[in-house]
């Protein structure tokens, strides 16, 4: 448990008008107390021995310094959550994705002008985030090297084809989807993933999970058909659901409203995956502040779909997949890593029990 008083922040930001306005923002609610460096590593460090901050607003997009290798060294030698912030236009959608993959716990998207209104909006955004991380980011255990990627999904007597693999993920989510990605054989089921993360940014992290994934991973557009051997993530603005489209299932974007304050909700998702693919679902809910998906998880196993959540000991943030196992939704637990066997088994001990019952 933190000690009483406002949470120490360090701002870590080459603009210093923006920097300093964002920490008077920060400071106005009492919890927070917000102090200013730039990027320099020399005076980062000087800043971290006097102001012993308990979590970090970096600036994807630094001139002075470079903020992933800053980044690197933060993890290295002062270990405590890093909130990631970028504007979604040239590469800072990039590196702030980049900076999640090392380590970072989230991103957050820089408001695209300087009049009060944004920064109020960008400052409470911050805010919400900087309590969270306070209070719940744990570092986690590396993923185990001993599991590998899977062989063959039709070597466990399953067709891909058959099946829909839904997953959701928050805060911590971006590492545990990387992880989970890339366990996959090539003739994985069909995949579809929200994963909560701002507007413009949804489309680098596709890629970046692409690089090192099995499965062709890629941001969905309107309309586009699931196949196996693809996953696709759903853009950072719009509610995504699965609809049945002939023998199989396409996705199609919805509205803007929020959902469990968030957009896209993995709720929305995991719904239309019970209604559109039932029995023939899975739902995976990874790390994440919150509840959302858990409801919705537990309509898919309602519906007969085989449902998994996240190991506590594993999660950044063991909040979606808590609610989850205590509103009876889950089918299985396990780390990122194991996820893909543990599904597979499941499906296949599913099959034979069916097939046995049949005969």
């Amino acid at each position: 448990m933190r000690p009483a008083g406002p949470i120490r922040v360090l701002i870590i930001d080459d603009s210093p008008l923006l920097a300093r306005d964002l920490a008077n923002e920060l400071d106005r609610g009492g919890m927070i107390h917000a102090s200013v460096s730039g990027g320099a590593a020399q005076q980062v460090r000087k800043c971290l021995l006097r102001l012993h901050p308990e979590v970090i607003v970096l600036d994807a997009e630094l001139s002075c310094g470079d903020a992933l290798q800053l980044l690197d060294k933060l993890q290295m030698h002062y270990p405590v959550p890093v909130l990631v912030t970028a504007r979604p236009a040239g590469d800072g959608a990039a590196r702030a994705v980049e900076a999640v993959r090392r380590g970072a716990l989230e991103v957050v998207c820089k408001p695209t002008g300087a009049t009060p209104d944004l920064l109020r909006a960008y400052a409470n955004e911050l805010s919400s985030k900087i309590i969270m991380a306070a209070a719940h980011a744990r570092p986690t255990a590396p993923p185990s090297a001993l599991a590998g990627r899977l062989l063959s999904f039709r070597q466990a007597g399953l067709v891909p084809h058959h099946w829909l693999v839904a997953i959701g993920a928050s805060t911590g989510g971006t590492k545990a989807l990387e992880t989970l990605l890339e366990r996959l054989p090539g003739d994985f089921p069909p995949i579809v993933i929200v994963q909560h993360m701002p507007a413009g940014f949804t489309a680098s992290f596709a890629m970046r999970l692409n690089a090192n994934s099995a499965a062709a991973v890629s941001e969905a557009r309107d309309g586009e058909l699931l196949g196996p051997g693809r996953a696709l993530i759903a853009r950072g603005d719009t509610h995504l659901v699965v609809r049945a489209m002939g023998s199989g299932w396409c996705v199609r974007y919805t509205h803007q409203r929020p959902v469990n304050r968030h957009c896209p909700s993995v709720d929305v998702l995991f719904e239309s995956v019970a209604d559109s693919v039932g029995m023939r679902a899975v739902g995976v809910l990874l790390t994440g502040m919150g509840e959302d998906g858990a409801r919705g998880l537990l309509k898919i196993r309602q519906a007969g779909g085989l449902t998994i959540a996240q190991n506590k000991e594993s999660c950044v943030v063991y909040g979606m997949p808590k609610v989850a196992v205590e509103l009876g939704a889950v089918d299985l637990i396990g780390p990122p890593e194991e996820i893909p066997a543990l599904l597979t088994n499941a499906l296949a001990e599913r099959q034979r029990s069916r097939t046995a019952t049949r005969t």
